[in-house]
């Protein structure tokens, strides 16, 4: 199953909590995770490594935290869980650190591949400002082919 880690799920909420209160001040951890009933301290660890990939900014002294770096339109889902995760793969088959056992008579490799570029396609398109929003979107972004592939079976 394909599933993003804890970590990964707290940098979103992160970074969401971050666009709502972009205009008022800048937030601690301990205040996002509060409000999100997570661990400080694992909230924090998250906020340095979005902080050491530029996504979010530490703002030091008395009304210290974190905001964002940028716009959140300009920030992708995918750059979160990246920032947090490393690379996003379905299958270890699909990295550039070499070839499987099976790779030879593997017949699953290039769709496989093919998906994982889709995801990581969607992925990119979705941006935290879309994660912000307050009306409840049918879809966050379109799935091309996915008529084909219902069609398929």
């Amino acid at each position: 199953m394909f599933k993003l880690s804890k970590k990964a799920d707290y940098g979103l909420i992160a970074m969401k909590h971050l666009a709502n209160h972009r205009e008022k001040h800048a937030c601690s951890a301990s205040e996002i995770a509060e409000e999100y009933g997570i661990s400080s301290m694992l909230m924090a660890k998250v906020l340095q490594k979005l902080a050491r990939q530029t996504l979010v900014v530490a703002k030091h002294g008395s009304s210290g935290g974190y905001m964002l770096a940028k716009e959140p339109a300009k920030i992708s889902a995918l750059e979160v869980i990246t920032a947090i995760d490393g690379p996003v793969l379905i299958t270890s088959c699909v990295t550039s650190h070499g070839n499987c056992d099976a790779t030879d008579r593997c017949s699953i490799k290039e769709p496989l591949q093919r998906v994982n570029e889709s995801i990581l396609g969607v992925l990119s398109t979705v941006s935290i400002a879309q994660l912000s929003e307050d009306k409840q979107e049918p879809a966050l972004v379109e799935l091309k082919g996915m008529d084909q592939l219902a069609a398929s079976r």
